[in-house]
């Protein structure tokens, strides 16, 4: 008999989640110095953006990984835990390392480690979620990461300027160094991480396998050993991703169009490879490996994922082109200004940062409403809703005029994020069986991912083309992607798993 498990008091959901504000201090001192450091060891822009590519690349391939390997794992620390210990050591100490760099290309490396130390450590945050809160509760238990998720940014992302104007650390240092405010802000940052994932580990407990199963309609096994595994086409899939990715690379060759057209080249040309290795591993009955297992999962999700994936895509479409163009959109068209070296600009600049802590500060408000809108209209209306009210905000930069009130679009943008990391997920923990929430919340990240990196490739593109290199309209095209998530979400059939 099916047993539902028990409400989880305040307190215990606080433990559980607060783990995710050490891994917020990562992210934000990652996201916030890490061009910065590049800069000064001697990358030039230009070199930037290919450096940067490891992060959405680490995740895509790390986080299936780690969910796959964690739904399997128990021990004595459990079945999430090892995975937050073993991830939040590793990115300490990438934290120590990194403003610490003495060449550009070793900084570029510990890049890679921490990001992917951090996905180790993230990933089965998310699935424990699901893991431990019921259905009623889990939407307050991901609105939980998200609060803490607000928190950490606006706090870690000060850091830098922090100890310059509180503690007197200089944030300027010698040519080819890095500033010693930088350091102490990774030291500190580091330390906090550590702190706070071990307190989850430690006043965190875990279901046993048994237990899940109890909740699980007592499917403790494999979905392979349930029913039989179909038969995937994988041929006529890498054909088509292999014709369309080689096409678009020799069309960039032949016609020398947009380098950034390369990276989305290279992801079909990819995906093309990875469907060719699971076929000919399908057709020699090698079908019990951890890699044919994940793509198997990715082509027989279920159908609330499927839905979810669409919502996802075009919501983190819209935030790439919020992070990417916001600074040179309020720069050129608040300020009135591309000189990177004017007065003007570095106002603007400045502004745009207090404008993202807002969004951040706004974000971790809205996590506390969140759970009183899903309570009242569900889950799918609370998430179409703040996802409008994202798409409004957006929108609202061509209109605003007068740079000092471009805060009030934070609430809308602080809404949609909050929204952004806590409902989708509840959906999702709510149709998947417990078993498998690992591999499945990793899935889900390429829905993160593959976004990120679409934006990368054809935003200048349309810009340049469409727009007359005006990168206000970037900002509309977020809104509109927006427009088009909470369209998406009115499709969305839930079902439990």
């Amino acid at each position: 008999m099916q047993q539902q498990k028990p409400n989880l008091s305040f307190w215990q959901i606080w433990n559980m989640c607060f783990g995710f504000l050490g891994i917020q201090f990562g992210f934000a001192l990652q996201n916030g110095n890490v061009s910065r450091i590049f800069q000064t060891l001697g990358a030039s822009v230009d070199d930037i953006p290919i450096l940067w590519v490891a992060a959405p690349l680490t995740g895509l391939i790390v986080q299936p990984i780690i969910g796959y390997w964690s739904d399997k794992t128990w021990g004595k620390l459990g079945r999430r835990r090892p995975f937050f210990l073993y991830g939040a050591l590793f990115t300490t100490l990438c934290l120590f390392i990194m403003p610490n760099s003495p060449t550009l290309w070793i900084a570029a490396g510990v890049l890679w480690i921490m990001d992917a130390s951090i996905n180790v450590t993230m990933e089965p945050f998310r699935a424990l979620v699901g893991d431990n809160l019921n259905e009623k509760q889990r939407a307050t238990g991901y609105s939980m990461q998200s609060f803490f998720i607000g928190v950490g940014a606006v706090v870690a992302s000060a850091l830098p300027w922090m100890m310059t104007n509180w503690f007197g650390v200089s944030n300027t240092a010698a040519a080819g160094e890095i500033p010693e405010s930088v350091k102490y802000a990774f030291y500190f940052g580091g330390g906090i991480l550590f702190i706070a994932v071990m307190w989850t580990i430690l006043k965190t407990k875990e279901y046993s396998p048994q237990e899940l199963a109890q909740f699980d309609n007592g499917h403790a096994t494999d979905l392979r050993e349930r029913a039989p595994l179909k038969t995937i086409n994988f041929a006529k899939g890498a054909l088509i991703f292999g014709i369309i990715g080689g096409s678009l690379l020799g069309c960039v060759m032949t016609f020398t169009l947009e380098k950034e057209l390369y990276l989305l080249a290279g992801l079909l040309l990819s995906f093309a490879v990875v469907q060719l290795v699971a076929g000919v591993l399908q057709n020699n009955q090698q079908v019990t490996g951890g890699f044919y297992e994940v793509i198997y999962d990715v082509f027989t999700m279920p159908n609330t994922m499927r839905q979810l994936a669409v919502v996802q895509f075009f919501s983190w479409f819209s935030l790439f082109a919020m992070w990417i163009y916001t600074t040179s959109a309020v720069t050129s068209f608040h300020y009135g200004t591309t000189d990177p070296t004017s007065q003007a600009y570095n106002n603007g600049a400045d502004w745009v940062g207090i404008l993202f802590a807002a969004y951040n500060g706004f974000a971790a408000l809205a996590a506390i409403c969140i759970p009183i809108m899903v309570k009242r209209i569900g889950l799918k209306g609370a998430h179409g809703i703040n996802l409008v009210l994202g798409a409004i905000a957006l929108i609202s930069f061509l209109f605003i005029t007068d740079p000092a009130l471009l805060w009030l679009p934070m609430v809308g943008i602080g809404f949609a994020w909050a929204s952004i990391l806590s409902l989708p997920y509840a959906m999702l923990s709510n149709s998947i069986p417990s078993h498998k929430m690992g591999v499945f919340m990793g899935i889900f990240n390429f829905f993160i991912v593959i976004p990120q990196l679409l934006a990368a490739s054809i935003l200048g593109l349309i810009l340049r083309h469409l727009f007359e290199n005006q990168p206000i309209y970037a900002l509309v095209i977020g809104g509109v992607s927006f427009l088009l998530a909470a369209a998406s979400v009115l499709r969305i059939k839930t079902t439990t798993a």
